[in-house]
């Protein structure tokens, strides 16, 4: 108990979820901008012209290739933006959009090819045909990939502990490193345990959550092809 009241104190507590507000801030805009950037680049390399697919494919290669914790470095020093929020975030976009093309990618051609030529017969052109009938058809079928890669973000938002920037695992660390200054007792495994244990907890939750979210997408959109084949 005396470890309990001694870990969550509510300016411990506030501390914490400082960092894992700033988790969810980092996460949620790279994903936004990765999933868009990373749609660009599939249909590129998918359906663009020969220099176009080959640029594509370079940054795409050289990004899965390469370890994300590498690109957080590089990025936290040389990206040209003046926060350490805006740097975390473009390596995270650099990075993830790279697994977002692929992911684009592979949802592209489990499409067939027949209905581009149905669309086609019908006077659509490439890009109405993307934008009215093969996307919307693409993101439906790669919501679970694309969600298992959303989670990864999330998970991977940890790296930024390693340029001390405040999201939740620094701020744990932090917080166990000052701990001892605060209590005037050296820290136990108690003491961690709680601290780390409650870090595990937060990240469970969100990314629990946010599978939890994905199934319910996934069983709605199941159904509703169901629906439209028996009907």
């Amino acid at each position: 108990m005396d470890a309990f009241n001694a870990v969550f104190t509510p300016d411990n507590i506030n501390y914490i979820m400082r960092g894992f507000w700033m988790t969810i801030r980092v996460a949620f805009v790279s994903i936004i901008f990765s999933i868009a950037i990373g749609t660009v680049l599939g249909i590129v390399r998918s359906y663009g012209n020969f220099i176009l697919r080959k640029l594509a494919g370079f940054y795409i290669e050289l990004f899965r290739n390469t370890p994300n914790l590498l690109w957080v470095f590089v990025c936290f020093i040389a990206a040209p933006f003046p926060t350490a929020f805006g740097r975390a975030c473009c390596a995270y976009v650099l990075f993830t959009s790279a697994m977002m093309a692929e992911v684009v990618r592979g949802g592209l051609n489990s499409i067939p090819k027949g209905q581009f030529e149905a669309a086609a017969s019908q006077g659509f052109t490439l890009a109405s045909t993307l934008w009215y009938i093969v996307i919307p058809q693409c993101f439906r079928r790669i919501i679970p990939t694309m969600m298992s890669q959303v989670i990864t973000v999330i998970k991977d938002t940890s790296f930024l502990a390693q340029v001390a920037i405040g999201e939740l695992l620094f701020n744990t660390k932090d917080l166990m490193a000052k701990l001892p200054v605060y209590t005037g007792q050296a820290i136990g495994f108690p003491e961690v345990a709680l601290l780390f244990g409650f870090a595990m907890l937060l990240y469970f939750l969100l990314n629990f959550t946010l599978s939890c979210i994905m199934r319910y997408i996934q069983r709605r959109n199941n159904a509703a092809t169901n629906q439209h084949t028996n009907g």
